[in-house]
């Protein structure tokens, strides 16, 4: 068989069910090899952050790996800022971009670009077919090197005259590599920490922490020894709702982490980074916590999260009670003007259980997750590297990873223009995703943090993030894509609109047109 075939029986032995794309000419092959392989299932999007995008939520819900097909270093390009979003979150995932055929590289055609270097920045692995034969242990290899302890995004670069070759399919993939265990001397210095003084210490979980089983041990923790327990700012899956034990989330603003964190001695990091702020501020410190507090790292985003937790509560003895569960509460209907709050009560009131949340509300962000602590329980998927545009196709890729769960994304007017050709691929594909636009048209973020930066004399550069000339249609965009909208001027209006659109079963988009910021 040729090496296209070849290479997708294997990613299809090894796990692959479903191929995000956006391909070219030089893929082919590949393309033609899909009715060969019924196992893998492709899925077209318009523009190639929406692929990339749609594979991290696909395998941030299914906690394996997904595929993508690139066109040339120009398609790889275009995928870019979200394959930054995916590797901040350490999802694994697989990149499989199409070259030119080895003899044609040379003449310089229009589209020959420097694939592995445009790769490398937003890869944990990049690699290339050595040959046709060489092409199927290849793809095994690199989806190996994503399915790493700490997942992590692999790129293969695969020329066309490799896939149009002869080669057999790999039937059994290399090892990955093996999870970092616990370890011991840190463990050690965590429990005197904690022993030591518990509300002293802070307990900062992210990544592989975030589970509902990981999130009740850390809670033990707290119940035990006192010590604060805190989330990372923006999770890559976080299990939370009534009966989850809900640490405090890390503040955005420098000030508020700073507050936070305020009188810790020692920072126990477990699936997280030492906290630092995204941006540098004049007069402020870069790093959260205190300078002296003393930093100890349990594992990153390759830790064994839930064993590591689990010694801790052999070590000290915990309470089988944890503290922090989040009580059952839904905030009533909203009534009158509408805005952040009220968008962010009508979800929390109408919210179903084990619903998948897409959060990219940005400045409506903070109303939104406080509104739905108390809500049935259910997954909460955040914007992780902060390059915006990632709501709408990890929607996408959350609902084909979970077609029975109901999928909500809440998303900025802004970030939503960056890719939303994702609505097409909604259509497309009928996934009764319900996306919420909360419209104040305006990059209010900007305006906050220009603010935070002492900007607050220079009113001329606030022109930049007026969305108002001319106001963005979103009923008309939406529709536009195949999608069914509606658009809300006002809490009731939104309320029963959000009512209708989580029990229509397919793909609703609601302009909330809010006060602007």
């Amino acid at each position: 068989m040729n090496a296209a075939r070849a290479l997708l029986a294997t990613l299809a032995d090894a796990g692959i069910d479903t191929l995000f794309a956006n391909p070219g000419t030089s893929e082919m092959h590949l393309v033609a090899a899909l009715d060969s392989v019924p196992q893998v299932r492709p899925v077209l999007g318009l523009f190639e952050g929406v692929v990339t995008g749609a594979a991290d939520g696909y395998a941030r819900m299914q906690r394996r790996p997904a595929a993508t097909l690139l066109h040339l270093g120009p398609g790889l390009a275009n995928g870019l800022a979200n394959l930054h979003n995916a590797r901040r979150a350490a999802t694994p995932l697989l990149n499989i971009v199409g070259d030119h055929a080895t003899a044609h590289v040379g003449l310089n055609a229009p589209l020959t670009a420097d694939i592995e270097a445009l790769a490398r920045p937003m890869s944990d692995w990049v690699g290339a077919s050595p040959d046709a034969a060489g092409l199927p242990r290849a793809g095994a290899l690199a989806l190996a090197r994503a399915r790493d302890a700490n997942g992590g995004v692999a790129t293969l670069r695969v020329p066309a005259d490799h896939a149009w070759g002869d080669a057999e399919p790999v039937r059994h993939a290399p090892p990955s590599r093996p999870r970092v265990p616990v370890d011991a001397d840190a463990l050690h210095a965590a429990v005197t920490a904690l022993r030591g003084g518990g509300e002293h210490t802070a307990l900062l979980l992210g990544g592989p922490a975030l589970d509902e089983a990981s999130l009740t041990m850390a809670g033990r923790v707290a119940a035990t020894t006192g010590c604060r327990l805190l989330l990372e700012t923006f999770p890559p899956r976080l299990r939370r709702g009534a009966g989850v034990v809900m640490p405090r989330r890390l503040a955005y603003r420098v000030d508020a982490a700073r507050a936070q964190l305020d009188g810790t001695r020692h920072l126990l990091l477990l699936g997280a980074a030492d906290p630092a702020s995204l941006f540098a501020y004049p007069g402020q410190p870069g790093r959260m916590a205190p300078a002296d507090a003393s930093r100890i790292d349990l594992g990153g985003r390759d830790a064994a999260a839930h064993q590591t937790l689990e010694a801790l509560v052999d070590a000290l003895g915990c309470a089988r009670e944890p503290t922090g569960t989040a009580s059952a509460l839904r905030p009533p209907a909203p009534s009158g003007a509408l805005t952040a709050d009220a968008v962010a009560a009508s979800v929390a009131h109408l919210l179903p259980p084990e619903a998948i949340v897409v959060d990219e509300a940005t400045t409506a962000g903070a109303a939104l997750y406080k509104a739905t602590a108390g809500a049935p329980p259910h997954d909460w998927l955040a914007l992780t590297g902060g390059s915006i545009g990632q709501g709408l196709p990890l929607a996408v890729g959350a609902q084909l990873a979970g077609p029975d769960r109901p999928v909500l994304c809440v998303h900025g007017d802004g970030g939503a223009m960056y890719t939303l050709q994702a609505l097409w691929t909604l259509a497309r594909e009928r996934l009764p995703v319900v996306v919420v636009i909360v419209s104040n048209r305006r990059y209010a973020i900007l305006d906050m943090e220009l603010d935070a930066l002492g900007g607050g004399g220079y009113p001329c550069g606030r022109a930049l993030f007026d969305l108002s000339r001319p106001a963005l249609d979103w009923v008309q965009l939406a529709r536009g894509h195949g999608v069914a909208a509606v658009r809300a001027d006002d809490a009731d209006g939104f309320h029963a609109a959000l009512a209708r659109a989580l029990s229509a079963g397919e793909p609703t988009l609601i302009e909330a047109v809010t006060a602007r910021g």
